[in-house]
């Protein structure tokens, strides 16, 4: 496949499955007050801040608001993005517990075992010690079955996939002296093979999403929680 060939399938695959689910989640799930866990002190707060009074409609922007512009196209992005990887060929599924892909590098040659994350920041103190003691099982493990000939720690990798070196935190700093942090331009570069990949990429998903109609989905989606969260016994106005 060329490089040309295979943007297209990715941008046409953020097109249904990232930006398109992501509105279809905001006119349906995440307009339902079911779908949301309500602390009834910020939620009054939050709605006397967006709507200057505690109204159904100020409710309705604290609670959707965050969830729409944040967590859902957050986890949209997340879930989808690896099984896209697998279902364009570009990897395989792991089946190795912690692993989300694992792929040939394009640049080495080598398999490589690979955890994704989305960004240079996605990642807290807590996290490195059990990601780099996965790791370390992992490896140990195969080694002492022979699964894996010649395997070594810069096998595993945690993949980011957006941002620039000098971006990444100290935490995926402190894994990258053991385990290879690879983000950007060169995780794409060594999945798909094409150097430039992840710049021609992200040219073509802005020009693919001025054609997507957003027209008035968010107040759509806001208005209609807050007619339920107007009905509900939960909320007295």
């Amino acid at each position: 496949m060329t490089e040309k060939e295979l943007t297209k399938e990715v941008v046409e695959y953020f097109e249904k499955n990232i930006f398109k689910n992501h509105i279809n989640a905001s006119l349906t799930r995440n307009a339902k007050l079911k779908s949301y866990k309500i602390n009834p002190i910020t939620v009054k707060y939050l709605s006397k801040v967006l709507d200057d009074g505690y109204t159904p409609l100020g409710v309705a922007k604290a609670l959707f608001y965050p969830r729409v512009l944040s967590t859902s196209i957050t986890t949209i992005f997340g879930n989808q993005i690896q099984i896209m990887f697998v279902k364009l060929g570009m990897a395989q599924g792991s089946m190795i517990k912690g692993m989300d892909i694992e792929f040939t590098d394009k640049i080495d040659t080598r398999k490589k075992w690979c955890q994704l994350k989305a960004g240079p920041n996605t990642i807290n103190s807590d996290d490195v010690r059990p990601l780099m003691n996965k790791f370390t099982r992992t490896i140990n493990l195969a080694r002492t079955n022979s699964a894996f000939e010649g395997i070594n720690n810069t096998d595993f990798i945690v993949g980011v996939l957006y941002g620039e070196p000098d971006e990444l935190s100290m935490h995926y700093k402190r894994i990258d002296k053991t385990h290879p942090v690879i983000i950007g331009k060169e995780l794409w570069h060594r999945i798909t093979g094409f150097e430039n990949f992840y710049d021609v990429l992200v040219k073509e998903l802005h020009e693919s999403i001025l054609s997507i109609d957003t027209h008035d989905f968010i107040n759509r989606g806001c208005n209609e929680l807050a007619e339920e969260i107007k009905n509900s016994p939960l909320f007295y106005f």
